[in-house]
């Protein structure tokens, strides 16, 4: 199938690019704040980049609280490098009260990811900018740290695929993704519970940031929801666009409808309906954080990857053609032609 085809040419034409990215110098110049280091066995030895998100602060106090379960596997965050977004206010002006939160769960504040690296055995990529993740990445890979991306992966498919594609060259595990996709709900009926899924309607709220492609930025979360259920494969992507509200319709390669509504105004939440072989059912609520780190501390701990990059790609494929569409006026786009575009930006 041409998106299929696109998708593996892309992916294989990335490899070069990536691996011919350099790794610059930290712009910042900044003072280490003293801290009371929290002791970890090495092997056990986590650090944070980027405090400028409340996910940050999440897996701190999960992992270094007196509370911290053992499904953690005594994994740690020992040290912090705090920037993190530079232009976007939400995210630069939480960094101050975050390096202070964490101070006093134990973690060492780092004045460079260098630094940071020499210190850990294992990151969380937690910058909120996704437009930043691609050079930070390349430091975290080149120091052959096994390491998580949170959401969104990058800012544009094509910094996602180098991201992947740097990593793969150099044996470096790395995933991403949204902590919607280990809902209970989500999880039971991807694992077929109900039997197969013929479709889907997701949603989540859907805030726009003007330094991201719209639903990179905060849609994300309820496109994760809708490909944890449908699996990869959509082949085409049609959006309506108003300023309260987006809905974006994928048809997949085996001709099943997903639906995305993305939320701004009334109440927000995340949630969805799947109809399956068995039932139609709902996804349930969001279940927080937790599920999410317990993959996440599973995977420092065995290699083994639970969410592929080529999942993740073709989410980020599907938001760009979103994007496409809208700047067409609602027109249908095809993902094959999304992942092409993408691979000559990584020429």
């Amino acid at each position: 199938m041409k998106t299929e085809q696109n998708r593996r040419t892309f992916i294989k034409t990335t490899a070069l690019a990536a691996a011919g990215i350099g790794i610059g110098a930290n712009s910042f110049a900044e003072s280490l704040y003293p801290s009371s280091k929290f002791s970890a066995a090495a092997g056990t030895r986590v650090g944070i980049i980027g405090l400028d998100t409340s996910h940050s602060i999440a897996f701190a106090k999960a992992l270094n609280g007196p509370n911290s379960s053992p499904d953690y596997s005594g994994f740690k965050i020992v040290a912090a490098y705090p920037y993190g977004s530079k232009d976007i206010k939400s995210s630069y002006e939480r960094i101050p009260g975050y390096i202070e939160d964490v101070k006093k769960l134990g973690v060492e504040i780092t004045d460079s990811i260098d630094s940071l690296l020499d210190k850990v055995d294992f990151v969380l990529l937690e910058t909120n900018d996704g437009r930043l993740h691609l050079e930070q990445a390349l430091q975290v890979i080149k120091a052959g740290k096994r390491f998580f991306i949170d959401k969104p992966i990058a800012a544009s498919l094509a910094d996602a695929s180098a991201i992947f594609s740097a990593a793969k060259k150099a044996n470096v595990g790395v995933f991403s993704a949204s902590s919607l996709r280990y809902s209970v709900g989500a999880q039971e009926i991807a694992g077929g519970k109900y039997g197969k899924v013929l479709g889907a309607e997701t949603f989540s709220p859907c805030h726009l940031e003007s330094t991201h492609p719209d639903l990179f930025w905060y849609g994300i979360h309820g496109v994760e929801s809708l490909f944890t259920v449908m699996g990869p494969g959509c082949k085409q992507v049609v959006r309506i666009s108003s300023p309260e509200v987006d809905v974006v319709v994928g048809t997949w390669n085996d001709g099943r409808v997903g639906t995305f509504r993305g939320l701004r105004s009334g109440k927000l939440g995340y949630g969805g309906t799947v109809f399956t072989e068995k039932a139609t059912v709902q996804i349930g609520e969001y279940g927080g954080y937790n599920p999410l780190l317990k993959q996440i501390t599973d995977f420092f701990k065995t290699g083994v990857v639970p969410v592929s990059s080529e999942d993740t790609l073709d989410m980020c494929a599907f938001m760009e053609a979103a994007d496409e569409s809208k700047r067409k006026g609602g027109v249908p786009v095809s993902l094959a032609d999304i992942y092409a575009r993408a691979a000559r930006k990584n020429r």
